[in-house]
């Protein structure tokens, strides 16, 4: 709306034809051109309006393509992450495996060492029991 399109005339008219006193109406229809004056200028216009549109398109555009871009970054720094975690764990889980083989070796060492003792004791036990009968 241009503040030039304002028919104060007409707006008086309109108000007096509403009921509104003569003096009321031309009070009114002043303090509204004023108000149209004082705050046309920051109005805006539909193509001011419509290029803000396209500028804010346009920033959102690129602010998306920024964003993938930022995705796109962190999703390859995890993955190389992930694989050294993985060859990490690898490592730990292949050296697990020798210890607990080793701590194997061990126990069945004992074990036998054990056995042969309980042997040993069983023969003398038993020779020991053919010799007093």
């Amino acid at each position: 709306m241009k503040a030039g399109n304002f028919d104060s005339l007409s707006y008086v008219n309109r108000l007096k034809a509403a009921g509104m006193e003569g003096g009321l109406a031309e009070v009114q229809a002043s303090v509204m051109t004023e108000v149209i004056q004082d705050h046309f200028h920051s109005l805006s216009t539909k193509q001011e309006l419509q290029q803000l549109s396209l500028d804010l398109r346009k920033e959102l555009q690129l602010q998306g393509q920024e964003l993938r871009k930022e995705m796109n970054l962190m999703g390859q720094e995890l993955r190389k992450e992930m694989n050294l975690l993985g060859q990490d764990l690898r490592k730990d889980m292949q050296l697990l495996r020798l210890e607990v083989q080793k701590d194997m070796q061990l126990l069945e060492q004992r074990m036998v060492i054990k056995l042969g003792s309980l042997m040993v004791l069983a023969i003398g036990v038993v020779a020991t029991v053919v010799k007093l009968l």
